[in-house]
């Protein structure tokens, strides 16, 4: 197959990028790897999308949003792209049912996928209390008891967030202090709310039909190790982010963290003709809307480079 361009991943980046590049008659493929819809079909009614007044079931959103890009003109694709050679024009990259596309450009919308602790009852609890984005769902625990995993820059703004909204917020600590900067730790002593628990390991959660609690080992492996049992509804991964780049096999200048570098003034990448959209090129927000927006700003450069060629 051979198309104008290649959007690799979906969920509203890459759904938008086809959108936009199917209204302006540039041919294109996306295909939409291995969750297709992205990490939004996992979350439950988001209520900070725009336009949805009553708010909308994630997976129904990407739903609309993939139908929407069928409907313009865009070829969506099932499957995943195990490699792609960005060494020259045309790229040509490789599905897993090892058929091929050929592109003039392509979009990298694979997005970035949450880490967690490798808990069962991180799976068995998904959509029923365990969340990795505080500001997509804190809302849901307004005046309850939650608990935030890390002790870095991120776990102490989402903790700071979500005291704001919730009745009392947990720091699970696995160290004996803070990683963050001094400025984040002070935020998180200043709110009375906010109770840090050092040297703190999650070993489980339990519940009825949700998150009820977490079981925590207290300096474990230590002639003092205890345990304790702390109550929570909502149960909140800070630990970092991995961008889904490995297929690229190291082709696109990244960043220390692994999220693809763009210009500051487009979705450009290192590559000529390759462009970036969504959380695999965003460490800071990681919102769908902020996702959307960029995905339309990768088309729009598409547009621009193809018709410069």
């Amino acid at each position: 197959m051979k198309v104008q361009c290649l959007i690799i991943g979906s969920g509203p980046a890459g759904y938008t990028a086809a959108i936009y590049t199917s209204r302006a008659g540039i041919s294109n493929v996306l295909v939409e790897g291995h969750q297709p819809g992205g990490q939004l079909t996992t979350t439950t009614t988001i209520e900070n999308f725009p336009g949805f007044p009553e708010g909308i079931d994630g997976f129904g959103l990407m739903q609309n949003m993939r139908q929407q890009a069928i409907n313009v003109g865009a070829t969506v694709q099932s499957g995943v792209v195990k490699s792609i050679d960005l060494s020259k024009r045309p790229f040509v990259a490789v599905l897993d049912d090892e058929s091929t596309v050929e592109a003039d450009s392509v979009v990298i919308a694979t997005g970035a996928s949450a880490k967690y602790l490798g808990l069962p009852d991180e799976k068995k609890y998904a959509g029923q209390g365990v969340s990795a984005c505080a500001t997509c769902d804190g809302f849901f625990y307004r005046k309850r008891n939650v608990a935030v995993v890390g002790g870095g820059d991120t776990a102490c703004e989402e903790a700071t967030y979500l005291s704001n909204l919730c009745r009392k917020v947990y720091m699970i600590v696995r160290k004996d202090h803070l990683r963050a900067q001094a400025a984040m730790q002070q935020r998180v002593a200043d709110r009375d709310n906010i109770e840090v628990i050092y040297n703190a390991n999650t070993v489980g959660l339990f519940g009825e039909d949700g998150v009820e609690g977490a079981h925590l080992v207290i300096n474990r492996g230590e002639p003092n190790e205890t345990t304790r049992d702390i109550a929570v509804d909502g149960f909140f991964l800070a630990i970092g982010h991995r961008p889904n780049t490995a297929f690229l096999d190291g082709q696109l200048t990244v960043d220390e963290q692994g999220y693809i570098v763009t210009d500051k003034e487009s979705t450009a990448t290192s590559v000529e003709g390759v462009f970036a959209a969504g959380d695999v090129a965003d460490p800071h927000y990681r919102q769908a809307i902020a996702a959307a927006g960029s995905g339309c700003r990768a088309a729009l450069d598409v547009e621009h480079f193809l018709n410069n060629q």
